[in-house]
């Protein structure tokens, strides 16, 4: 997951306070940051996005591969 992908997902899974999320919410699984100090920190977009997820109680079924504009083709 790509920083992009990462924004995106956060856009489409919580919408209009979705940047709130991500400046404000302090994430345990990632050293008690937020999502921002995370990203500025070098942390896989992808980890940061889990651990929001599990903050947020996202389902599961919605945090697999979210932010994807289209399938990765090999």
């Amino acid at each position: 997951m790509r920083r992009s992908e990462f924004l995106r997902a956060v856009d489409a899974e919580f919408g209009a306070r979705g940047s709130s999320l991500v400046s404000d919410l302090v994430l345990t699984q990632l050293g008690d940051r937020t999502a921002e100090i995370a990203l500025d920190d070098g942390i896989p977009p992808r980890d940061i996005w889990l651990a929001l997820c599990v903050e947020a109680d996202v389902p599961l079924e919605r945090r697999h591969g979210a932010g994807r504009l289209e399938p990765r083709r090999r």
